[in-house]
């Protein structure tokens, strides 16, 4: 897990949860962001302090307190609840600009679609991700892989054709 524990990582993820209620409470003026994809090639573009988001799912962790499990339990049905009541058109300011909720909650499926599998890989548990989660993941990661020049090799992998080359990412 490079430098992080196993609770860094669960306060990294849980970061994926967090942004939701603290991005709809800075509402956004104009969408500048149209798409999940267009979010994440932004994100990956923007240039931030090494070590930053590191240390952000280190804090996140510790902010957890004494019963993570716990804690995350009441973020996600705090947050949950605040965006099964939205609509969808809401829009919240990113640090990559505004967006409309709607656009943004894929960004986080995948977020924690990801770290979830990367939590039960460092556990030893099985992965076992929902179903509409994942489907909703791997059609981001196909765009993104689109638009990057990079579906062909994905698409050679994924049926069992050839290796992904070493270190391959459409991140």
């Amino acid at each position: 897990m490079g430098e992080w524990t196993v609770r860094d990582l669960v306060g990294h993820t849980s970061r994926a949860i967090l942004t939701v209620e603290a991005y709809l409470g800075m509402p956004a003026s104009v969408v500048e962001v149209t798409s999940p994809v267009d979010y994440f090639r932004l994100v990956l573009a923007s240039t931030g302090a090494p070590g930053a988001v590191a240390q952000r799912g280190r804090d996140a962790g510790a902010a957890l307190g004494a019963d993570p499990p716990s804690a995350v339990g009441e973020i996600a049905e705090r947050v949950l609840a605040r965006v099964h009541s939205a609509s969808g058109d809401e829009m919240l300011t990113t640090p990559v600009g505004g967006m409309r909720l709607a656009d943004y909650l894929p960004t986080r499926t995948f977020e924690l679609t990801v770290h979830t599998c990367d939590l039960a890989v460092a556990l030893d548990a099985p992965l076992d991700a929902p179903a509409v989660a994942t489907a909703q993941s791997l059609e981001l990661v196909g765009e993104l892989a689109s638009r990057s020049g990079l579906a062909a090799p994905l698409l050679l992998a994924a049926t069992g054709r050839r290796p992904l080359p070493a270190g391959f990412s459409v991140l």
